[in-house]
C-alpha cells in the first residue's frame, strides 16, 4: 500500500522510495549545475548528430554503388577486349558457356553485333559512369517501384551521345536500358 502526502516525504511502500526520491526532490535537494558535464553532455550529442549526418549523406550518396560497379566491371571488360567476360556480366553468369540455350533471348552473337567492334560505340577505350538514375512510373499518379536503375556511362570521351544501362536490383543482371 502507498500512501503519499503533499510533501511526498511519508513513503510506506519502501521498495518504492528511491524511485520516488529521485520524483520527489525539491529545488534545493538538486544537484547544483557542472558546467563542465553540461560541456561534455552538449559535444557528445553534437558528434551523434554529426556522425548520423555525415554516415546518412554516404548511405545516400553509396546507395547504387553495387550497380554502377557491376557496369564498371563491364566496361572494363570491353576495354581489355573480352568480350565472353563482358557477356558473362552482362548475363550475371560467370559460367555461362555451359548453358548457352538459358540465353537464347540475346546470344553471344547478337551482343557481339552490339558491344563489339562493329557496334555501335566500336572499340571502347574509355569510359566513365556519370550517375544512376530512378525511373518513376506509375498509374494515375500513384508510385510503382522500378525493379532496377539505370547508369549513365561516357563511352569513349563521347559527351554529346552516352549509353544508358539497366541494371536488374535483384539479380544484377544487365541490359539495354528502356528510358
Amino acid at each position: 500500500m502507498l500512501i503519499l502526502t503533499r510533501n511526498c516525504k511519508s513513503v510506506a511502500a519502501s521498495r518504492l522510495s528511491p524511485l520516488l526520491d529521485y520524483f520527489c526532490m525539491t529545488l534545493f535537494e538538486a544537484q547544483p549545475y557542472d558546467p563542465a558535464k553540461a560541456r561534455k553532455t552538449r559535444a557528445r550529442i553534437i558528434t551523434i548528430i554529426v556522425v548520423a549526418v555525415v554516415l546518412g549523406l554516404l548511405a545516400w550518396h553509396f546507395r547504387y554503388w553495387q550497380e554502377e560497379r557491376q557496369v564498371d566491371k563491364f566496361f572494363d571488360a570491353l576495354q581489355q577486349q573480352n568480350f565472353e567476360k563482358a557477356y558473362g556480366i552482362w548475363m550475371n553468369d560467370p559460367d555461362w558457356k555451359q548453358h548457352q540455350e538459358k540465353y537464347a533471348r540475346y546470344p553471344f552473337l547478337e551482343f557481339m553485333k552490339d558491344w563489339g567492334p562493329g557496334g555501335e560505340w566500336g572499340i571502347i577505350k574509355s569510359h566513365s559512369i556519370d550517375g544512376t538514375a530512378v525511373p518513376k512510373g506509375g498509374n494515375a499518379g500513384a508510385f510503382v517501384s522500378p525493379s532496377g536503375v539505370v547508369v549513365v556511362v561516357t563511352v569513349n570521351d563521347r559527351v554529346a551521345d552516352k549509353a544508358h544501362i539497366w541494371v536488374e536490383k535483384s539479380d544484377k543482371t544487365l541490359s539495354f536500358s528502356p528510358y
